[in-house]
């Protein structure tokens, strides 16, 4: 049986940066070992991914929510979020990351955070949401139990890989900002 515990789910302050930080580099090892190159993942630094999140903390239409576990007050996920970036007009708003500690996986957080970030699209006027996922991603199936759909491919550069990617996409905000509920 797991072992729940209060989780809130608040806009990020430059004081989380760094544990926003360790969630990345973290996650990224435990996810994407065998999909991504060993050195890249080994390499990565907690130090730079903090300087990039301050960075896009500030960027004005990008926001960034995190799950905080209130028992311990850490970080234990985040969604990153704005105007799309770079896909086919029709796609107003782009969730750019979407990560949750692995040990955290099947609680319902990770759906609280992207339902979160749905209520806040829609308050925002915006009509649809997608999100560029690795193909070999194994949680890619979380997207599709949450209402998305696969619109596109393209690849990524990631170290000296080019990768797949597909492209998921939420039409219906409403229904995905009122999507199953949370213990926390």
């Amino acid at each position: 049986m797991r072992n729940f515990r209060r989780i809130e789910i608040r806009p990020a302050v430059p004081d989380d940066v760094m544990m926003i930080a360790s969630v990345l580099v973290s996650t990224w090892r435990a996810t994407f070992r065998g999909i991504i190159s060993d050195a890249y993942l080994d390499a990565m630094k907690v130090e730079d991914q903090a300087i990039g999140h301050a960075r896009r903390m500030r960027s004005p239409g990008a926001f960034l929510l995190v799950a905080v576990d209130m028992s311990e007050e850490r970080v234990i996920g985040f969604a990153n979020y704005g105007r799309a970036r770079a896909m086919p007009p029709g796609f107003d708003r782009e969730l750019y990351e979407l990560y949750l500690l692995p040990e955290f996986h099947g609680a319902g957080i990770g759906a609280a955070l992207l339902r979160a970030v749905a209520a806040h699209c829609r308050e925002m006027q915006a009509s649809s949401l997608f999100a560029w996922v690795l193909a070999g991603n194994p949680n890619r199936a979380f997207y599709e139990r949450l209402g998305a759909r696969a619109v596109g491919q393209g690849r990524v550069s990631v170290g000296r890989q080019s990768l797949e990617q597909i492209a998921y996409r939420w039409d219906d905000l409403a229904k995905l900002a009122g999507f199953g509920n949370i213990s926390a």
